[in-house]
């Protein structure tokens, strides 16, 4: 009893803690979001040149100078971009002195409030920066707008004024009259890209809350009823998964369609770009419908529930985490998971058991495999170097490193079959990320313990060993226990099965340059590594013949796994002879449905994928 006396007095200590706690938070949000705001208005006086003027009026409560600062990155896209190389023509009352890179001195003189100008050139096409021309603008916060050092609590309005050839703006923010948006701080409105121009907008609700897709491009090409339709499944799948939505006033699905690719997730919505014939193409729509899912899953994994060090964010220099493997790997497992869920592709599709293995699970699995860097950095450490590793890849990248979206998205799979196989299918990852959402959705994030003890909680069993050896430390996944759960294994007689034309194979990448054969990349472990070819040499001939650069595949017809030759290049115009013996290309990654499966195992696997779309 007096153990149970002092965990209820201390549970009521915790318990009136936290209430006093977020009488504090709350009162320093409103006291916040009552402060005088920073007001902007962005025009584009002539949108063919790539420019966005700025007009910015800052609170400065009476003070001599005001210090102000631009972003160096923006939340999702892990590598410092130094934004402010784009802003021009700073202009104040009175002096204006940049005294970093990315921050400037205000003189104010003594006014309350101070007002600045400036433009920043627009011209770089991907969902993390700025683009402008004359038929639209997509404007990212984080490269947009300055703001006050330490005022990052503020409320920020933003006032769109459009040519007179565009009829609209759109956002994530809080519109509070049309083309005026309003972020109750700083955070929001780096976290809410604006699309100005022309773009086709389809609007559909899910639990009473409004979504809007939103196509710039569309150009007579696209079928724009089509995908917002199927955005809508995917929605409606993702809130059966969760148990609802996250978000409560609207949510924007930003869509340009620009011939190019990328996404970027944002709280309230996302950008993403891809090309305007893609509906035109099964294979291409089914890859913008898996990069959709992917973005719209961050509204729950990283925009709320999050790794303990991103948020609040520091805009000036990386905020490095070892979780991205979960942030984005996990993401990467849900994202096609989903749309098949949702019944727009079929289990082969997913599960890349047919022909067709682009985007699949499969193709995962043999992508990791096919990088030798997975016996080199682990998935925890890799998440830790994105900021200097997965942005910045170079030749040598495979060798030395992995993509812990890749590896990240493989383990989850994993940590699916063994969680439900623990709890013979009574509990799924699924379980898991609603469980962690429920803990970590808040202010703090979670560590990459809580995350790994709450797993061990649904699954109710011990996973120490698990986390250490697939994510902890570099090496081979064990994928035994996954394929027998779900009655899986991988191709059998695949390559050199038996009456097989067994091909040679060198591992080199390569590449055409005015017709000179070029080698591109050298992975480990090959044979190209062994015989000591370097990346930029060219190729000129194999054996005693020259090689075409647009032969150079039936040249190889002619050589088995064995042969040995000799490769002539030029190497920085230096002729050099290397030799070669040809090796039988790994494989054997492509997943299939056991024929022998039985009852249990085909069960096992209908749990998982579900009935629909076999």
């Amino acid at each position: 009893m007096i153990a149970r006396a002092a965990m209820a007095e201390n549970h009521h200590i915790a318990r009136y803690g936290a209430i006093l706690l977020g009488f504090v938070i709350m009162t320093s949000t409103i006291h916040a979001q009552q402060a005088e705001p920073v007001r902007y208005t962005v025009s584009f006086p002539a949108p063919q040149t790539h420019y966005v003027d700025v007009e910015a009026e800052f609170p400065s409560a009476g003070q001599t100078s005001i210090e102000l600062f631009m972003p160096v990155w923006t939340p999702g896209s892990y590598l410092v971009r130094e934004y402010a190389r784009n802003v021009e023509e700073v202009k104040g009352p009175g002096q204006v002195v940049k005294t970093t890179k990315n921050r400037w001195r205000v003189d104010t003189g003594g006014a309350s409030s101070v007002h600045l100008s400036y433009r920043v050139y627009c011209r770089e096409m991907s969902v993390r920066t700025n683009w402008v021309e004359a038929s639209f603008a997509l404007l990212n916060g984080a490269a947009t707008f300055m703001t006050q050092v330490g005022g990052l609590a503020r409320p920020h309005e933003v006032t769109v004024k459009l040519p007179a050839e565009w009829k609209t703006a759109v956002s994530g923010m809080d519109e509070t009259e049309p083309h005026h948006f309003r972020a109750v701080d700083y955070d929001t409105l780096v976290d809410s890209p604006i699309l100005a121009g022309n773009p086709a907008v389809y609007r559909f609700e899910v639990d009473g809350v409004p979504h809007f897709l939103v196509n710039e491009g569309e150009g007579g090409v696209w079928d724009g009823a089509r995908s917002a339709a199927d955005v809508e499944k995917i929605v409606r799948s993702y809130r059966e998964m969760w148990g609802g939505l996250p978000y409560r006033n609207k949510y924007v699905f930003l869509n340009l369609l620009t011939e190019s690719g990328g996404g970027l997730e944002h709280r309230n919505s996302f950008t993403v770009m891809t090309s305007r014939w893609a509906t035109r193409t099964h294979r291409a729509y089914v890859s913008w419908l898996d990069t959709v899912s992917h973005e719209y899953f961050h509204a729950w994994n990283v925009k709320r529930m999050r790794p303990a060090e991103l948020g609040p964010f520091d805009y000036e220099r990386e905020n490095p985490t070892t979780s991205l493997w979960i942030a984005e790997g996990f993401t990467s497992y849900y994202g096609p998971l989903n749309v098949h869920r949702a019944a727009l592709t079929t289990r082969a599709e997913y599960l890349g058991t047919g022909a067709e293995t682009n985007g699949s699970l499969s193709a995962l699995i043999n992508s990791l495999q096919s990088i030798p860097g997975r016996l080199v950095l682990s998935a925890e450490q890799a998440s830790f170097d994105a900021w200097i590793k997965l942005y910045r890849p170079d030749e040598n990248t495979n060798n030395v490193a992995i993509s812990y979206y890749t590896k990240g998205a493989v383990v989850a799979w994993l940590l699916d079959a063994k969680i439900r196989q623990a709890t013979n299918d009574k509990k799924s990852l699924d379980d898991l990320m609603r469980v962690a959402f429920q803990r970590f959705s808040g202010e703090r994030g979670f560590t990459p313990e809580q995350f790994k003890a709450t797993a061990e909680e649904v699954a109710g069993v011990p996973l120490a060993s698990f986390f250490r050896e697939t994510v902890e430390k570099p090496g081979e996944l064990d994928y035994s226990e996954a394929l027998e759960w779900f009655g899986l294994r991988f191709k059998q007689g695949e390559p050199g099965r038996e009456g097989a034309l067994r091909k040679a194979w060198t591992g080199a990448e390569t590449r055409t340059d005015n017709g000179r054969l070029l080698v591109s990349r050298v992975p480990r472990g090959t044979p190209a590594f062994q015989a000591g070819l370097n990346v930029d040499d060219e190729i000129l001939a194999i054996g005693e013949y020259r090689v075409r650069a647009d032969l150079l595949a039936a040249r190889l017809d002619n050589y088995r796994p064995g042969d040995h030759v000799t490769i002539l290049v030029a190497r920085r115009d230096k002729l050099t002879q290397l030799e070669l013996t040809f090796g039988e290309q790994p494989g054997g990654w492509q997943l299939e449905l056991r024929p022998d499966a039985s009852a249990a195992q085909k069960r096992h696997l209908d749990d998982w994928l579900g009935k629909a779309a076999k």
